[in-house]
């Protein structure tokens, strides 16, 4: 595992206790783990998402990240509609390490309103609730 430092944060993110990220879009907000998460996990080899259509409530688990030494579930750091999820990562659930804010992004979540999403942690408030 990597110390904090040597991972990285996007300040154009915001984050969820349970180390999801998300990125506005419009109306849009792409959604994934972050860095910290997936070096926790280790290699990814799995990666359960929902179907698209589903409704999710902020928290609401919405599925799950198997890695080599374990499986954790996923929580939607925002609420609303997924409108898209990653087909990359049925096929190649390694890019959740290689690449967690881009390539390995998970699901696509449509909104009402910001209201969730300012409700998340910036990148400052993220760091330093890893840092305890």
């Amino acid at each position: 595992m990597k110390e904090i430092s040597e991972l990285k944060f996007p300040s154009d993110m915001r984050y969820s206790k349970d180390h999801e990220w998300a990125r506005s879009e419009g109306t849009l907000y792409v959604v994934g783990i972050s860095d910290y998460a997936q070096d926790q996990l280790g290699d990814v080899v799995f990666v359960e998402l929902p179907q698209k259509g589903r409704k999710l409530k902020q928290g609401e688990d919405f599925g799950s990240v198997e890695s080599v030494k374990a499986v954790s579930e996923l929580f939607a750091p925002v609420g609303g509609e997924v409108v898209e999820i990653n087909p990359e990562l049925e096929e190649s659930p390694e890019l959740v390490n290689r690449d967690p804010y881009g390539q390995g992004w998970m699901v696509k979540i449509k909104t009402t309103g910001p209201d969730d999403f300012n409700r998340l942690m910036d990148r400052d408030a993220y760091l330093k609730s890893l840092q305890g």
